[in-house]
């Protein structure tokens, strides 16, 4: 009986993981927020996440990466009210990806964070 529970347990787990994003970081820039035709809020958005370490050498070296982040509906509303340029934030998403065309014609592809979770810091 115990292990049956494990099990469902585990699962449960291994669910909540499954395409599970967490970033913490300072937001680069202001909200670019949308009110679509169809009623639906949009906001872009991106974040920096840097890892500090040492080299071979000893010196110290900061890596910095920068990931987009995208909120729908209320999510989209709330960040525009609270985001600012330079703030720390915590957010939790999954990850999508997607392809587009430029202006040139050219295909682009683009990975970014759908927002379901924030928390200021």
């Amino acid at each position: 009986m115990y292990r049956n529970h494990y099990l469902i347990v585990k699962c449960r787990i291994m669910n909540d993981l499954r395409n599970s994003v967490q970033l913490i970081g300072d937001l680069g820039k202001n909200v670019d927020f949308k009110q679509l035709e169809n009623g639906n809020a949009l906001a872009r958005v991106s974040i920096g996440t840097k890892e500090i370490f040492k080299n071979s050498k000893g010196e110290k070296k900061v890596d910095l990466q920068w990931h987009n982040l995208v909120g729908w509906g209320k999510v989209a509303e709330i960040m525009q009210v609270l985001f600012e340029k330079g703030k720390k934030v915590a957010v939790k998403g999954k990850l999508r990806h997607r392809t587009y065309e430029d202006k040139e014609g050219k295909v682009r592809y683009q990975s970014e964070v759908v927002v379901n979770e924030f928390m200021l810091l």
